[in-house]
């Protein structure tokens, strides 16, 4: 049943993506759109990270999480090194709710 699932996934994934790229060529799209398209991704990623950043389980993850967030961001955007990155975001997170700050 697994791998039945799965495959229906691959072939689907496929053919969602084949199908872009044979209607590129038959779509058009109106000037303004094609300009607000290539934002949409980035768009739809700071969604994704900020939900997953302010929430859990359907509700508001405390500030630990989010003050964890805002140090990784800050430590990214002055290009420190990924590693640097991960473990200072965690550590943050993890010494506030060491604190008792949720």
């Amino acid at each position: 049943m697994l791998i039945a699932a799965i495959l229906a996934l691959t072939v689907g994934t496929y053919t969602m993506r084949l199908a872009g790229v044979q209607m590129r060529e038959r779509l058009e799209l109106p000037a303004g759109m094609q300009r607000l398209l290539p934002m949409a991704a980035a768009t739809l990623l700071t969604a994704l990270a900020v939900t997953a950043a302010l929430t859990e389980s359907g509700g508001f993850a405390g500030i630990a999480r989010p003050a964890g967030v805002a140090v990784g961001a800050l430590l990214a955007w002055r290009r420190a090194p990924f590693v640097v990155v991960v473990v200072a975001a965690a550590g943050t997170a993890a010494l506030l709710r060491l604190a008792g700050v949720a």
